[in-house]
């Protein structure tokens, strides 16, 4: 999520809350007295879903104090005198949500480095130079694709806390890919998987999605699992 998209939408949603509560009283209902006012309070709703779709996947939004946001919003929106000008803003927040990403980061592969530490004397777990651990399930007997080669696989994606971020399983329809083209932890690992295996992967941040994280469910430099099962290499 890109910081100034989050802040600006954050500041619409919270305008038109402080436009409400100010024309209604604490309890009930706004009052909608003509199409204006309706269509405001339809815009209010969809900038507040998009909004909480976006505070979600920030880190440190649940730490924000909704309370002096709102009245430093209010001042600012009516022109009155603020604390901290605007543009010192942009700088502060910035630095707040980086040092709480670059906290979470570290901490995230931390838990990761521990894991995989513990991972690697388990029984059937083999960890191969690069850092990536895989643990066979079912042997196959096929070719082994390349790097060039497009598959066709099943696989079930878990966080090592146990969370489902995606899964071809779940959906009921495999995945077809270039091996080339995923992150190098399946690049590496599909290249040593012969055709009808099935092998649960441990992949390493610097291996997955590293620093930047992906979505909501995979935070920056996680530590990932997969259970992959290559059914199939496309024919050219």
């Amino acid at each position: 999520m890109k910081l100034r998209s989050f802040i600006y939408a954050s500041a619409l949603v919270l305008t038109v809350g402080v436009a409400g509560c100010q024309n209604s009283g604490a309890k009930g209902d706004t009052k909608l007295t003509n199409k204006t006012d309706s269509v405001s309070y339809a815009l209010g709703v969809l900038i507040g879903e998009n909004t909480k779709q976006q505070m979600k996947d920030a880190p440190g939004a649940d730490q924000l104090n909704k309370e002096i946001l709102v009245a430093a919003l209010a001042k600012s929106f009516k022109g009155d005198s603020v604390q901290i000008k605007a543009e010192s803003a942009n700088g502060m927040i910035q630095s707040f949500f980086n040092e709480i990403a670059m906290a979470e980061g570290a901490k995230n592969l931390k838990e990761g480095e521990d894991f995989l530490a513990a991972n690697a004397s388990k029984s059937g777990v083999v960890t191969l130079p690069s850092g990536l651990q895989y643990e066979i399930v079912k042997a196959g007997t096929g070719p082994k694709p390349t790097a060039d080669n497009e598959v066709i696989c099943h696989y079930h994606g878990t966080t090592i806390d146990g969370k489902v971020f995606d899964s071809s399983v779940e959906r009921g329809e495999p995945a077809t890919f270039p091996v080339g083209r995923v992150i190098p932890g399946w690049t590496e690992a599909l290249q040593l998987m012969p055709v009808g295996s099935k092998w649960k992967l441990f992949i390493p941040a610097a291996l997955a999605y590293g620093e930047r994280g992906a979505g909501g469910d995979i935070k920056p430099n996680s530590t990932l699992i997969f259970e992959v099962e290559l059914l199939e290499i496309v024919k050219k």
